[in-house]
């Protein structure tokens, strides 16, 4: 009897956990699927709101389909997938199969929505058109990448060949466009090749407020002789990893010292800095506090940020 009544609550508690499961899964389905619609409606704007009634280009496969469109006549939206096919391809070897999927959907969803939906010419100001025409493209792009996917074939090429070549994404990204807009100088005109760099500049600076915003990770550096009720502080109250280390003070504003202080190491995000110093304040109002930006980071005990 008791056998029984335990398998009845085990089950019933396996399936409450499957249940719940089951709705995050849905729920993060759905958000991302708000996130890349939004992705191809803003990227859509800045195509045929700006850049394409008046012939300025972007960086990566959208800039070569651009120009390509501009020099043969042919539908841009035709040319974004069938050069963006290699790239979804080698991205499904490189990086999965739904990552793949997602992405081929999504470039499917920006072909039609440049075939089928009307914006008209916002703006006849050239500098107006690159700034904001690169601003909704790389809107466009970076809420894509946040549901999961991307809009351009660029990127995954630059992930497969940093991977071979000692260079990082970025370098890769950058030598590529800048072969695109020395082409663009040449074929169209080198006033619509520096115009579009400052499209390609917005669109890169958009994308990277989107990626990591306001929740951009810092490196936070506290020196001060309360070093253990400050890591006391980031480790139990923020739940937050820390590293102490020691060292010596060199100059203060006691002249030269060689007293042996601790030093507190954390990552945190940008949201969290203001917060933080205000505690250690509290605990220690000669602190020496310093922060850093921090590129790139894996591993530890920080904060996840809240869509990827």
């Amino acid at each position: 009897m008791e056998n029984r009544v335990a398998l009845k609550y085990w089950t019933a508690r396996a399936a409450a956990t499957m249940a719940a499961y089951t709705r995050r899964e849905l729920l993060q389905m759905a958000l991302q699927g708000v996130l890349l619609t939004a992705g191809v409606f803003a990227a859509s704007l800045g195509l045929k709101g700006f850049l394409l009634p008046n012939e300025f280009i972007d960086g990566g496969v959208t800039g070569i389909a651009l120009m390509i469109s501009q020099l043969t006549g042919l539908s841009l939206s035709a040319l974004i997938l069938i050069i963006n096919i290699p790239f979804i391809v080698l991205g499904y070897y490189q990086l999965g199969r739904k990552f793949a999927l997602k992405t081929l959907l999504t470039i499917l969803a920006l072909a039609g929505a440049l075939l089928v939906v009307s914006f008209p010419p916002l703006t006849h100001d050239k500098l107006l058109i690159a700034v904001f025409g690169g601003f909704f493209l790389g809107a466009g792009m970076g809420l894509t990448m946040r549901g999961g996917g991307v809009l351009d074939g660029t990127e995954i090429l630059a992930v497969y060949l940093s991977r071979k070549m000692p260079a990082s994404i970025g370098d890769i990204v950058l030598i590529i466009n800048i072969m695109i807009f020395g082409v663009a100088a040449w074929l169209l005109s080198i006033e619509t090749a520096l115009y579009s760099i400052l499209a390609y500049l917005s669109a890169a600076k958009t994308v990277d407020f989107i990626l990591v915003g306001i929740e951009e990770y810092t490196g936070l550096t506290i020196i001060s002789f309360h070093s253990t009720e400050i890591r006391q502080l980031i480790t139990d109250k923020l739940h937050r990893g820390a590293t102490v280390y020691e060292c010596t003070q060199g100059y203060g504003s006691h002249g030269h010292q060689h007293l042996k202080i601790e030093a507190v190491f954390t990552i945190i995000t940008r949201l969290e800095v203001v917060n933080l110093t205000d505690e250690v304040r509290k605990i220690d109002p000669n602190a020496f506090v310093f922060t850093q930006s921090i590129t790139d980071m894996k591993g530890g005990l920080i904060k996840k940020r809240a869509l990827h």
